[in-house]
């Protein structure tokens, strides 16, 4: 293959995964910051509100994000003929990341459709009702732990140690 060419496939794909990462931690951190503030208002309109908007954001932001980090992340693995399990930096990155999708896939969405569908209820005069608020601070907990794991990747994708 030419090597301008295959230069060019190799900046195009670190693009689209450089892109990637910044929606996919962008809404992530950015979405926990607007929903915690509209939580402290205890306002049901605002709560209610902000609950529908993580749950869409979710899918269009942070799973077009993963997309983007998936596909291009295998295309430059096989571009460039390197061996996951061989790659030490890579496999720690491999393995954050899918821990962080089991957490979002198998415990945040359910809870935020949860709270979704609790937040349907909520009238303009009443009181959010505390399995709400249950929710939420699993969401919190769990979310804080599938942020963190990501947020490990930026220091293996950037630094790629040896050992």
């Amino acid at each position: 293959m030419d090597s301008s060419l295959e230069l060019n496939s190799y900046l195009v794909l670190k693009g689209l995964h450089i892109l990637g990462v910044v929606l996919f931690l962008g809404n992530i951190i950015v979405t926990a910051w607007w929903k915690v503030m509209a939580d402290r208002t205890r306002h049901p309109g605002i709560v209610a509100f902000a609950q529908r908007q993580v749950t869409l954001t979710d899918f269009i932001f942070t799973a077009t994000g993963a997309g983007l980090i998936i596909g291009t992340g295998m295309l430059q693995v096989i571009q460039q003929g390197i061996d996951v399990q061989a790659t030490y930096w890579l496999s720690w990155g491999y393995g954050l990341f899918i821990a962080s999708g089991i957490i979002w896939a198998a415990v945040l969405v359910p809870l935020q459709w949860k709270q979704a569908k609790l937040a349907k209820t909520f009238g303009k005069e009443q009181a959010i009702p505390e399995r709400y608020w249950q929710l939420n601070k699993l969401w919190m907990g769990f979310g804080m732990l599938a942020t963190v794991l990501p947020l490990l990747n930026i220091y293996w994708m950037v630094f790629k140690p040896l050992a």
